[in-house]
C-alpha cells in the first residue's frame, strides 16, 4: 500500500518590523535525541525567534522538552531528511543542524549524503555536532542583527 503524504510548504515569516526570522532545520538520529533536547534547552531564547522545521520524532521531542513550536516532516527514514533537503534546494531554509550518530549505520544513508550535499550546493550552513551547532546559533546575532540577545 503506497501512503500519499501532502507536500509542506513552508512560508517565510516576519516579525512586527519586518526582519525575516531565520528558519532552521533540526534533525537527531536516535543515539543523539538526547544531545538535541539539550541543545534546545541551552539555546531555547534565540531558537523561539526562528522558524523550527524538524523530522518527524525530532520535532514531537522539541515540543515535548521546550515551547518551541516545530513544522513536523516525516521520519528521517519515511523520507523526512528528503523533506528537508527539498527545502535547502528552494532556498527555504537558513541552517540545518543534524546531529548524526557516525558510529551506527542507518538504513536511510543515501537520504543522508544527499542532504549533505544539498546542504553544500546550496551553500546552506551545516552543523554535525554541538560545537558546530552553538557556534552557527551564536552567529545568527551577525546574520540577523534584530534577533533579541538573551540576558
Amino acid at each position: 500500500m503506497i501512503k500519499k503524504h501532502k507536500t509542506i510548504l513552508v512560508e517565510r515569516t516576519e516579525d512586527a518590523v519586518g526582519d525575516k526570522k531565520p528558519t532552521v532545520a533540526l534533525i537527531a538520529h536516535d543515539a543523539k535525541k538526547a544531545d538535541m533536547a539539550a541543545l534546545v534547552k541551552d539555546e531555547e531564547k534565540i531558537l523561539y525567534q526562528c522558524e523550527i522545521i524538524a523530522t518527524g520524532s525530532t520535532c514531537e521531542m522539541i515540543m515535548k522538552n521546550t515551547k518551541l513550536v516545530g513544522r513536523g516532516m516525516l521520519l528521517g527514514p519515511e523520507g523526512g531528511d528528503l523533506q528537508i533537503g527539498g527545502l535547502v534546494a528552494s532556498g527555504e531554509l537558513d541552517v540545518v543542524i543534524f546531529l548524526r550518530d557516525p558510529l551506527t549505520a542507518q538504513p536511510h544513508e543515501p537520504d543522508v549524503s544527499a542532504l549533505l550535499r544539498v546542504c553544500d550546493v546550496h551553500e546552506v550552513p551545516l552543523a554535525t555536532n554541538i560545537k558546530s551547532a552553538k557556534i552557527l546559533i551564536g552567529h545568527f546575532y551577525m546574520d540577523f542583527p534584530h534577533l533579541k540577545r538573551s540576558k
